[in-house]
């Protein structure tokens, strides 16, 4: 029973990991500067997981862990706005390349995997209960 609320745990914690990257990627979304205040436009990241060996379940389930947070090698769109600061010779500046509607996308699925693994932690809760009072 244990190791069932290990592999929810492990999956809730590499979830939140993966909605901490979404919610900074939304955030940045039009941040054409970099922490050192140069004219270089945010770089999205992205939260790829990968098996975790050392949490299993009797029945041979595994936990999950976040194998990387990885930056977005997809070039900055480039906006004319000659009249921005930060625009080059040209005039375009240049804006992260996030796209609104896929980060929607996946914070909806990280946040229904992250519910369906709070319901398991609920059922196996319960499960634990109950088998208590069967045995009290």
């Amino acid at each position: 029973m244990f190791s069932a609320l290990d592999v929810s745990t492990s999956a809730l914690v590499a979830q939140r990991t993966r909605l901490d990257a979404i919610s900074s990627n939304l955030a940045n979304m039009s941040t054409t500067r970099n922490e050192h205040g140069e004219a270089e436009p945010y770089t999205p990241r992205y939260v790829t997981f990968q098996t975790d060996t050392t949490v299993t379940t009797s029945s041979g389930g595994q936990g999950v862990r976040v194998a990387s947070v990885e930056y977005s090698k997809v070039e900055p769109k480039l906006k004319l706005e000659p009249g921005h600061p930060d625009a080059n010779a040209d005039g375009y500046v240049a804006y992260p390349n996030v796209d609104m509607t896929t980060e929607f996308v996946d914070a909806l699925a990280a946040t229904r995997a992250y519910e369906a693994n709070i319901g398991v932690i609920e059922i196996t809760k319960d499960l634990g209960q109950r088998t208590l009072q069967i045995l009290a």
